[in-house]
């Protein structure tokens, strides 16, 4: 069987009893073995699942949902990994960073909003100048805010010196995807050099617990040559490293990567739509007080994704407060969902999900991860 067929067979597969999805569900720890079973549900199994993950959600975290604001920073990046549309190597993108003022007004945005927090995602660089434009950005932000704005950022592997400069200029939380735990996998998605290293996506990790961040990563499901022993690896990974925060998602093939010509051994995009939501589900089983984001690559495949990922598990929404001249250059993936919505358009919309997931949002809170408080309760922010 070529690699990747398996998705496919497990997620068709009725060879897993509806009996054995039971009673592996009453288990109070998952095995490797337990997580296959459990992602190689069929729809009557996951249906079992699903109702699981949500109870789980009502009894630890509750119904509230807390809104990121996401600023897409820049596209400059100089990274090439195999699957990303940002990538150094893909040449007809057109490259930008929003100046100082367009942050700013993205952040007093999200202020005047009421939502309390924002993100700050763009390309991996390296440069001094790009590190202290970050600083100063971020101190702006807080001075704006008057500290009333909670700010994550992902920005990719730094080193331990850049995240604590940034995490002493206000940012508290910090996403790193780990984007595989299998090493080998790992390396079929990247360039064979120094700025492609699995052990340096690690170091990054713990240098960010140490330094005193919430740690947020997150993997890619539904990869080309992935298993789901990869996934149940991840999964185990994620409670092993005591994650904070989780953002995870369907791969989404780009046609400008080199990845894309593995394309024939993809699923089905709804194989890995439904694929997420198992992990989205089981990540809240196992970590019940964490936050997971709906994220948008859910929405790329059902029009409802982002609703179906809060009923199962997550609790965090990201509405974009990019400016709108910029979206479609920072396309990671292709199909990307509301690259022509205005802000606030963007915020009704995700209001109205929210509420018809059952869910409510928590206005004017940075809604830190109940982990992360109970291992370090003096360094949470209930309200900014």
């Amino acid at each position: 069987m070529c690699p990747g067929n398996s998705f496919i067979f497990a997620e068709k597969s009725k060879s897993v009893s509806i009996e054995l999805i039971q009673n592996t569900l009453l288990k109070d720890n998952f095995s490797r073995e337990d997580l296959v079973i459990l992602l190689g549900a069929d729809e009557e199994g996951r249906k079992l699942l699903f109702e699981k993950a949500a109870q789980v959600k009502n009894e630890a975290v509750g119904k509230k949902v807390y809104f990121r604001g996401l600023i897409e920073y820049s596209n400059r990046c100089a990274k090439n990994c195999y699957y990303c549309g940002v990538r150094s190597g893909n040449k007809k993108v057109a490259r930008y960073r929003m100046t100082d003022d367009e942050v700013l007004e993205a952040a007093r945005f999200a202020l005047e909003n009421h939502f309390a927090s924002i993100v700050i995602q763009g390309g991996e660089l390296f440069t001094q100048e790009h590190i202290q434009k970050i600083g100063e950005l971020l101190l702006k932000i807080k001075e704006m805010s008057q500290g009333r704005l909670g700010i994550t950022l992902s920005l990719g592997e730094q080193t331990e010196e850049t995240f604590r400069y940034w995490f002493e200029c206000g940012a508290h939380r910090y996403l790193l995807r780990i984007e595989t735990s299998n090493p080998d996998l790992y390396r079929k998605l990247h360039p064979a050099n120094i700025l492609h290293r699995f052990e340096t996506r690690l170091k990054a990790l713990e240098d960010l617990k140490k330094i005193g961040y919430q740690v947020g990563t997150g993997v890619m499901i539904g990869l080309p040559f992935q298993t789901l022993d990869d996934l149940a690896g991840d999964l185990l990974f994620f409670k092993n490293f005591d994650i904070d925060m989780a953002g995870m998602g369907p791969y989404i093939e780009h046609e400008e990567t080199p990845l894309y010509q593995y394309r024939q051994l993809l699923m089905p995009r709804i194989n890995r739509f439904y694929l997420s939501l198992k992990m989205v589900a089981l990540l809240r089983i196992m970590m019940p007080d964490i936050n997971i984001a709906a994220t948008t690559a859910m929405q790329t495949i059902d029009p409802q994704g982002r609703e179906k990922a809060l009923m199962v598990g997550a609790n965090v929404i990201m509405p974009n407060l990019t400016p709108v001249k910029y979206r479609e250059n920072y396309l990671l993936y292709q199909d990307k969902p509301c690259i022509d919505e205005e802000a606030d358009e963007c915020q009704r919309c995700l209001e109205a999900r929210i509420y018809m997931a059952g869910c409510e949002i928590g206005w004017d809170e940075w809604g830190d991860s109940l982990r992360f408080k109970r291992k370090n309760p003096s360094q949470i922010n209930e309200k900014p």
